[in-house]
C-alpha cells in the first residue's frame, strides 16, 4: 500500500494533522489528528513509498523499545484508521 497523492502531514497549532491538498482535498474535506507515534509512522510511510504494516512495525521496533507483536498490532490499527478515511491506495 501507499499514501495517496495529495495527502500531507502538517503541523497546525501544535497538532500533527493529515490534510488533503489539491485534488486530495476535494473528497477528503477534513483534518485527521495524529499522535506523535502515528505522525512518525506517516513520515516513514511517505518516505518508503510502497509499504506494508509489517514494514512499519519493524521500523517502529527499530526506533522504539516495543515488542514486535505489540508494534504490529498498533500499526495495523493505525493503518486501519487510514484506510477508513481513504488516504491509502
Amino acid at each position: 500500500m501507499r499514501i495517496k497523492k495529495g495527502f500531507v502531514l502538517r503541523d497546525v497549532c501544535g497538532e500533527k494533522v493529515i490534510m488533503g491538498e489539491g485534488l486530495g482535498a476535494l473528497d477528503f474535506g477534513k483534518l485527521l489528528c495524529l499522535n506523535e507515534t502515528a505522525a512518525w509512522l506517516w513520515e516513514r510511510a511517505v518516505a518508503a513509498g510502497d509499504f506494508t504494516a509489517e514494514d512499519l512495525a519493524k521500523a517502529l521496533c527499530d526506533e522504539y523499545d516495543v515488542d514486535a507483536a505489540r508494534a504490529l498490532a498498533d500499526v495495523a490499527a493505525i493503518v486501519g484508521e487510514w484506510q477508513k478515511v481513504n488516504v491509502l491506495e
